[in-house]
């Protein structure tokens, strides 16, 4: 059976990029908070059509996902303001001193005209996601609080289910690392399809990433 969710998805990849209809430029940290923030936003626009879909938006070229990769955060704070487009900015919460130094970027980004920054008030997208989610795509059963590393425990989870491997502390860290990663890229495009909007209202029940989304819309309407 297609999952419609991947497919949309999956076509939003192969999305023309034409000059002049672009209405929105998305900066995020990196891919997974672009596969998230995809997914998330349908599960969201289907329950709620005043809310965006981004897949769609990107599939149409009206909406750029523009991932800088971590690093020196305060630099992306006015690199497109050139181009005069609206941005809408989304840092993870991290742990400190990263937070200071992502919420002084927000602040310069949420200065400039038609431009919005937010840090996630949890440490990162995988924190929005429900366990029932992480259950149905991978048939393990994890807690987690705000700012714990979720990434890390489904990998930690998911290798336990390995009969006859070594335990995880004796893991050479790079294999630790390298399963996390694995982990974290799977918690937010297998279990993030699985999200809707009720698992959602449970999961944030602040209604922080809806927040996003009607932030977006006003962008979009500005």
């Amino acid at each position: 059976m297609i999952n419609t969710n991947e497919l949309q998805v999956k076509q939003a990849d192969q999305r023309p990029i034409t000059p002049g209809r672009v209405r929105l430029l998305m900066i995020v940290e990196g891919i997974n908070d672009i596969e998230f923030l995809r997914r998330i936003s349908l599960a969201l626009h289907r329950s709620d059509g005043n809310l965006p879909n981004l897949a769609e938006m990107e599939i149409r070229g009206e909406l750029v996902f523009i991932p800088f990769g971590g690093g020196h955060v305060r630099a992306w704070a006015q690199r497109f303001a050139p181009l005069s487009l609206p941005e809408f900015h989304l840092y993870d919460h991290e742990l400190p001193p990263e937070t200071d130094l992502r919420r002084d970027a927000a602040n310069i980004v949420n200065g400039r005209d038609r431009c919005r920054a937010v840090l996630t008030r949890m440490r990162s997208v995988e924190n929005y996601l429900h366990p029932d989610a992480i259950r149905s795509a991978g048939g393990i059963d994890i807690s987690f609080e705000d700012f714990d590393c979720v990434s890390e425990l489904a990998a930690r989870l998911l290798y336990a289910h390995r009969p006859g491997e070594i335990p995880w502390q004796l893991l050479p860290r790079r294999s630790r690392s390298r399963m996390t990663n694995r982990a974290k890229r799977w918690l937010n495009t297998a279990v993030a399809d699985r999200m809707n909007a009720a698992l959602l209202d449970e999961s944030d029940p602040k209604g922080e990433v809806r927040s996003w989304m009607t932030s977006i819309s006003d962008l979009l309407n500005s």
